[in-house]
């Protein structure tokens, strides 16, 4: 373990991304380590390193665990975990292959993202003090996230020349290097205009740095940095407790199939290289579907 657990290792990226990027919660993030620690130490004992495994000795560990006595939600956990850091060494370029890509989730743990209501989204993007220059920046941030659905790291790299402000759109560079158009609506660009005429200029403090989104010191935000700003609001309108940046990526989803959008179009927009990835949020727009029909139904409970 000690050379997966050192300083400036895959691990420990891992870790910040999951508390940084995906906004994870403390005991969450810990529930990682441990599963990968059991991970380690069975490559240990069996000789292997964590980036040249094959799928069965993949399908080996998992099974040992079952072994000893872990329920079915213990088991989805595991390949969770599994899934998410080789995931995240794919996008570190640390390997070509991902042996845990083809081991299913039981279904029946399968988790749903959390999101937000539209009131809750509409309360949070009000809630930048708009008079002054880092509020206009903050309401534009987030105006732009919900609007377009793009990830955290994805934000923080926006140049100005991917944005076309009269045509609407932007040109975002995802995972893998991926190229995608992205379209944003009416008030996310008069929020980027505001903020692009009004607050960026007062905050470039004499730097030219080519990103759109700068903070106090006129740099580019840090992903931890906007992560921090996003909570902070959360704070603010009471969604504390849940809310992360990528959770306006969740939303922005949700609510565009629960209103009729197709999950091919919706998985364009999300730069999803799969559209089983997407899939997810069909689970979402059925709940939705269900409390239609309990609410407006005559015969759907009981009077």
């Amino acid at each position: 373990m000690a050379e997966a657990v050192q300083q400036g290792s895959p691990l420990d990226r891992f870790l910040l991304y999951l508390e940084y990027e995906r906004g994870l919660a403390a005991n969450t993030i810990l529930s990682y380590r441990q599963e990968l620690e059991k991970y380690f130490n069975f490559l240990k004992n069996r000789k292997l390193h964590y980036l040249l495994v094959s799928e069965n000795d993949m399908i080996d560990f998992i099974k040992s665990q079952g072994r000893r006595g872990g329920a079915v939600a213990s088991q989805a956990h595991l390949i969770s975990v599994l899934k998410s850091f080789y995931r995240f060494l794919l996008k570190e370029e640390c390997l070509n292959v991902n042996p845990v890509a083809n081991v299913s989730l039981p279904k029946k743990w399968l988790m749903l993202p959390a999101y937000l209501s539209s009131e809750d989204i509409f309360r949070l993007l009000d809630s930048p003090d708009t008079r002054t220059v880092i509020g206009r920046r903050d309401k534009a941030i987030m105006e732009l996230m919900y609007a377009s659905g793009l990830r955290i790291s994805e934000v923080v790299q926006l140049k100005l020349d991917d944005v076309y402000l009269d045509e609407g759109f932007l040109r975002v560079l995802g995972k893998g290097s991926k190229e995608r158009i992205v379209p944003f609506g009416v008030k996310a660009r008069d929020s980027l205009a505001d903020y692009l005429v009004h607050s960026r200029p007062k905050l470039l403090k004499g730097a030219k740095p080519p990103q759109i989104f700068l903070n106090y010191a006129g740099a580019l935000f840090s992903r931890q940095g906007l992560w921090k700003l996003i909570k902070a609001y959360g704070q603010k309108t009471g969604l504390a407790d849940r809310l992360t940046p990528h959770m306006l990526r969740h939303s922005f989803a949700t609510h565009l199939v629960e209103n009729g959008a197709d999950l091919r179009s919706v998985q364009m927009l999300l730069g999803h290289s799969s559209i089983a990835t997407t899939e997810i949020y069909t689970h979402l727009a059925k709940g939705q579907v269900k409390k239609v029909y309990d609410q407006f139904h005559p015969r759907s409970k009981k009077k």
